[in-house]
């Protein structure tokens, strides 16, 4: 069996670049840090790398339970400390009596700024703090040109990690049977709904797979797999723990609002 086999075959080109990363390592003993990359892709580089002898692989993105991280394969020798991973923090400051910003507001003038998403990590919202995580490279860039967000202008300054706010981790982990890991079928099992509620709301689009519109109703989920359900939240598949006697698949999963 190849291990593509294992992967979705959008998720190939990520898997070749894992890989070379890898062998990049080995061949040089040298570590290998990478941009951000979301929960599924973490997921693949664990499976793939893994805790082997020759190469190791950590994550880190700016606090101890962010989604998006960066990642260092590394040899043996290396002991990859927080700074290594070349982060940067900010405080967003605004009007707060005169304005409310959102996460997807956020995001959208991040990305009008002509980076790609693999430049920036978790945006944090709590009450009215606004932070955002981003590469090192590019966070003077960001510091020197995010000016306003919507109609609201704003100042960011830059801050130590030990200053990011604390996101309550409200997932709720349950465990399930389910007769495939079809998208509509983990939806109705997830948000407890109709298999025809869940393929109604992916035929309208209303459903993100990783951040990206899925409209396919078999689509097929792995681990890592990170879904946003329009009007209900969002949920995570956590693990696929094998079939049971009748031939269902057990899963353990997590949704929250």
């Amino acid at each position: 069996m190849s291990i593509y086999d294992h992967y979705r075959k959008e998720e190939h080109v990520f898997v070749d670049q894992v890989i070379n990363w890898k062998d990049q390592v080995i061949e040089r003993y040298s570590p290998k840090l990478t941009d951000f990359l979301d929960l599924r892709e973490q997921k693949i580089m664990s499976t793939i790398i893994g805790n082997q002898s020759e190469c190791i692989v950590a994550f880190f993105g700016g606090r101890e339970n962010c989604e998006r991280k960066r990642a260092i394969i590394y040899p043996n020798y290396y002991s990859p400390m927080d700074d290594d991973f070349s982060l940067a923090a900010f405080n967003l400051s605004y009007a707060v009596k005169f304005h409310s910003l959102s996460h997807r507001q956020v995001l959208g003038t991040l990305m009008s700024l002509g980076m790609t998403r693999a430049k920036f990590g978790d945006i944090l919202l709590k009450d009215e703090v606004i932070q955002i995580i981003v590469a090192e490279d590019i966070a003077v860039f960001v510091e020197n040109n995010l000016n306003s967000i919507g109609k609201s202008p704003i100042k960011l300054e830059r801050i130590p990690f030990n200053e990011l706010v604390e996101i309550e981790d409200d997932w709720q982990s349950r465990h399930g049977t389910i007769s495939s890991l079809r998208l509509d079928v983990l939806i109705s099992e997830f948000y407890h709904i109709s298999r025809q509620k869940a393929q109604a709301l992916i035929k309208a689009e209303y459903v993100k797979v990783n951040q990206k519109i899925i409209d396919s109703t078999s689509f097929i989920c792995g681990e890592g797999d990170l879904l946003s359900v329009k009007g209900f939240g969002r949920g995570m598949l956590l693990s696929i723990d094998g079939m049971s006697k009748k031939e269902k698949w057990r899963i353990q999963y997590g949704v929250k609002k």
